[in-house]
């Protein structure tokens, strides 16, 4: 049975039907969606690399995915998304406070998931989630307070990327390594190679936030232009496009009456112009290419890695 297949099932067997209602059915409605389920499938891929039991890893990896979606209940409500994998977000299909506190409980269960897991270093483990989910809290309010700025530099936006989904995954792969008996080397490389592919990924989100395929991308297009999100894209035009330029980007982001459709071409015109979808991909291709350079230094053979390989591969969309 396929990795996917184990999580899906396990997810699946988890009994959200409970009272109160009010609390649990959203829960259950963001976590059935099911999504890449790619952070369990991470910590699992991972347990098993270094010759774990992948059963006593579930656990773990099913408080990863809870606390996933828990930060996308509250991130919707503070972006304002209403669509979520193709379906209505929590605080659209209820409201606002039940999307909180359904999240808020969600928090709470990813720990309780996490205490179960059988090892003798749930300290480390303990350690290592809670280091993670306070970075994705940080790198969240970085990316608030971004979207009032106009001077944000590249740095500050990978800085914020890194802790706003880089260390997740990374973080997923490393509590696998963890529970699968990995040296301390085996495990810092594996997590370098979480936090590039997790740059990576977040790049690719960028890009397809405005060049993909809505009914695949599962959002709606251009939703980071109307939430006013400091992206690679944004950052870099601001930095070089002209006066004139920059004169309509900052009047159409600062301007909510303007339609939505027009914002969000006009702005995906100035980014062609400059270019910036190539450049965009370039940068993909150099955090990918760090990404298969950390997995090099695992002292595991290729074949035993490929599947890392593989699924960076798809992640990028890449079919090389």
């Amino acid at each position: 049975m396929e990795l996917k297949e184990i999580i899906q099932n396990y997810f699946k067997e988890i009994d959200w039907n409970i009272e109160p209602k009010q609390l649990y059915t959203p829960i259950s409605y963001a976590l059935e969606s099911g999504g890449k389920r790619l952070r369990p499938m991470l910590t699992l891929m991972a347990t098993k690399l270094f010759g774990g039991d992948i059963n006593k890893a579930m656990p773990a990896a099913v408080a990863l995915e809870i606390f996933h979606n828990f930060t996308l209940l509250h991130d919707d409500i503070m972006d304002r998304a209403d669509m979520r994998r193709n379906r209505p977000t929590v605080h659209v299909k209820w409201d606002d406070n039940t999307a909180i506190l359904s999240g808020d409980a969600m928090l709470i269960k990813a720990y309780q998931y996490l205490s179960k897991t059988e090892t003798d270093k749930k300290e480390e483990i303990l350690d290592l989630f809670t280091t993670t989910a306070l970075q994705v809290c940080e790198g969240q309010q970085y990316d608030a307070n971004f979207e009032t700025r106009t001077d944000v530099t590249i740095e500050e936006y990978y800085h914020m990327i890194y802790l706003k989904t880089a260390v997740l995954l990374a973080c997923a792969l490393k509590m696998g390594a963890i529970l699968g008996g990995a040296s301390k080397e085996d495990a810092n490389n594996i997590y370098e190679f979480g936090i590039n592919i997790g740059i990576a990924f977040q790049l690719r989100d960028d890009y397809l936030d405005c060049y993909g395929d809505e009914s695949t991308f599962g959002k709606k297009i251009g939703g980071d232009i109307m939430c006013g999100k400091r992206t690679f894209l944004l950052i870099q035009t601001l930095k070089n496009c002209g006066v004139s330029q920059r004169l309509t980007i900052t009047q159409l982001l600062d301007n909510n009456s303007i339609h939505e459709r027009e914002k969000v071409s006009t702005i995906i015109d100035i980014y062609n112009q400059l270019d910036m979808p190539k450049r965009c991909n370039e940068a993909i291709n150099h955090y990918y290419k760090l990404s298969l350079e950390s997995l090099d230094k695992i002292n595991k053979s290729e074949e035993e890695k490929a599947p890392f390989v593989s699924l960076a591969k798809e992640l990028m969309g890449r079919n090389d």
